[in-house]
């Protein structure tokens, strides 16, 4: 059996690969390429156009039956486990169950007795009852399906929410403002009013002056940086990479979220430190992670594990479906021998993915506790028949699960570290894998003082 300490491989042991021209160019025209296509196709799902037009039902068929048998269809087709017709039409008559307060019946277990069920209860209500009860029940139905509350049925208002998603772009945010700033302030204006709310802040020692602090930290963070201000004044885009060298010999490098950027924010903040020989620590937060682009990850493991490797598993309705890398390794990680990954209880998504695959490959150490346990993949459905032109539905499904290390589901069970902060000996053990009280240290300090 191999030794605990082939844990923390080192990359540049792994990695074989020379600082040339070619294969830093290769790298920016394939991630080029990647940003373009995803940012014009899915994200961690896919977003349908918005303020589509929805089609003209034929008016010798009852509209609400329509919207309601497309859902069953799509659900029958697409949703990630296999359910018979009995499991379905049962499902639907509890909703109406419950929506009705009345017992309900269902003469076959399937769509034909469904039909027969939903034209009796909506005969004898208005069309006002009936556009407020069909999509009621669908998100019910939808509701109900495991996992719990994770699918639904969407408007057009969800579903920009979710387009800002996964763009990265919060409408709710002005960060302009929490520096007292009118927008598209310069960067010297920045920096300035960030200077004096700090000073004024650290005055007053409560925690809400170190919440603020936070908070403007941040604003200063993003603004002060020309590129990531530009992209936030065009289009609202925050960054998804945060970074910083705690120590000459220690990146910090935090993914807030997958997005189209990230994985060309990530290339350039790695080269952005590649200078000299001292740098060869790397600590990789995904603490908080919500997730994202979970399309990204084929081209986001490959700069760590190497191009052609099966980095990941998905399952649906009864089928393993593994993934390749896309892309080979990343010249600017070439310097790092010591790699940390940090998670913790809110890291989700792609996040879990990314740290059960890293774990897999045995590339640095996992320290925290175990990952959300959110593993699955969510895609949005356009329906054809709508109910009303006031207002169009489409269907959130969870369409896929996703796979960690060990073969298991990452949905209700999350990734677990290979070091539990929850373990009071914690620190004695990351120390048996790098030797260095720095790095313990530093990791300690980073863990205690959280993420927002």
């Amino acid at each position: 059996m191999l030794g605990a300490k082939l844990h923390a491989v080192k990359l540049n042991s792994m990695i074989k690969v020379k600082k040339t021209c070619r294969s830093k160019l290769f790298f920016i025209l394939i991630a080029l390429v990647f940003i373009i296509a995803l940012a014009a196709a899915s994200a961690f799902y896919f977003v349908p156009k918005l303020n589509k037009k929805p089609a003209q039902a034929n008016v010798s068929e009852n509209i609400y039956i329509s919207f309601v048998d497309e859902i069953y269809d799509k659900i029958k087709a697409n949703y990630w486990e296999k359910i018979s017709d009995d499991e379905l039409a049962n499902l639907f008559k509890l909703g109406a169950e419950k929506l009705s307060g009345k017992p309900q019946t269902l003469t076959l277990n399937d769509k034909i007795g469904l039909n027969k069920m939903l034209e009796q209860i909506i005969s004898s209500m208005s069309e006002e009852q009936k556009q407020q009860f069909i999509p009621q029940l669908a998100d019910l139905v939808l509701k109900n399906l495991k996992p719990f509350g994770l699918s639904g049925l969407y408007t057009q208002k969800l579903e920009q929410e979710l387009a800002n998603k996964v763009k990265n772009i919060n409408p709710e945010i002005n960060l302009y403002a929490d520096l007292g700033l009118a927008a598209g302030a310069t960067e010297q204006e920045v920096k300035i009013a960030y200077e004096e709310k700090k000073a004024e802040l650290e005055k007053q020692k409560t925690p809400e002056a170190e919440a603020e602090l936070k908070k403007i930290a941040y604003a200063h963070e993003v603004l002060a940086e020309p590129e990531r201000k530009q992209k936030y004044d065009s289009f609202g885009i925050e960054p998804t990479i945060l970074y910083r060298l705690i120590k000459p010999n220690i990146l910090h490098l935090r993914i807030t979220r997958f997005s189209p950027t990230t994985l060309d924010e990530f290339q350039k903040a790695t080269e952005a430190v590649d200078k000299g020989e001292i740098l060869d620590t790397l600590i990789l937060d995904l603490r908080n992670n919500i997730g994202g682009a979970i399309d990204a990850m084929p081209y986001f493991l490959g700069p760590f594990i190497g191009k052609d490797q099966y980095a990941y598993e998905y399952y649906r309705q009864g089928e393993r479906e593994p993934y390749k890398t896309v892309v080979g390794w990343l010249p600017s990680l070439v310097r790092y021998k010591k790699v940390i990954i940090l998670i913790d209880d809110k890291a989700q998504s792609s996040a879990e993915l990314m740290a059960a695959s890293l774990k897999k490959y045995n590339v640095g150490v996992t320290v925290g506790v175990p990952t959300k346990g959110w593993g699955t993949i969510e895609r949005v459905f356009e329906l054809e028949n709508q109910i009303s032109p006031a207002e169009i539905y489409s269907m959130f499904l969870v369409h896929t699960i996703t796979l960690r290390d060990d073969g298991e589901p990452i949905e209700g069970r999350g990734v677990e570290p290979l070091i539990n902060v929850q373990d009071p000996s914690w620190t004695k053990e990351l120390y048996k894998y790098f030797n260095s009280n720095e790095i313990v240290s530093v990791v300690k300090q980073l863990w205690d003082e959280g993420v927002e």
